[in-house]
């Protein structure tokens, strides 16, 4: 059974993700490429390639690695399909995590009940989380062939 999620996907232009990955919060943005063997011909500077089939056991540590991140991006080769299936999954274990108080949240340290603790503040860590719109298709059209944003190029295997 499908669990639901109370956060809508969202939708990152290669604009907006470009602009953020070249300003001074590029360090609070994660981008997780989930491609499999289409992987090859270059990738988003940064990015971390998750590939589908490991999705499953790396999503628990992925949501615990990427908790200090203000915003998380995926994409596949077009956003169509495993790209946002990717982002849904990474919401509902976020989730689940948080419910658990296993994702780290804002929170300050007091004695509580005699013990030194931490103390949950009012709000949890807000993380958003989007989609690339396009995927490295539409990524690559406009910035295969800027050395800042796109690593490990190959621009022969995207020309018709």
């Amino acid at each position: 059974m499908a669990m639901e999620t109370s956060f809508p996907l969202q939708r990152m232009s290669r604009e907006q993700l470009a602009s953020i990955l070249l300003s001074e919060e590029a360090s609070k943005v994660a981008v997780i490429d989930v491609r499999d063997n289409d992987h090859v011909g270059g990738h988003i500077h940064t990015s971390t390639h998750v590939p589908t089939p490991s999705l499953d056991y790396r999503i628990p540590e992925i949501v615990r690695t990427l908790a200090d991140k203000d915003i998380v991006v995926f994409h596949c080769a077009l956003s169509q399909q495993r790209g946002p299936s990717a982002a849904m999954r990474y919401q509902q274990e976020r989730e689940r995590k948080v419910k658990k108080g296993e994702v780290a949240t804002n929170c300050d340290v007091g004695i509580k009940d005699g013990q030194l603790q931490k103390i949950p503040s009012e709000e949890t860590r807000r993380q958003e989380v989007y989609i690339l719109d396009r995927g490295f298709v539409g990524w690559q059209e406009k910035y295969g062939t800027d050395d800042r944003l796109t690593d490990a190029y190959v621009p022969d295997i995207w020309t018709d």
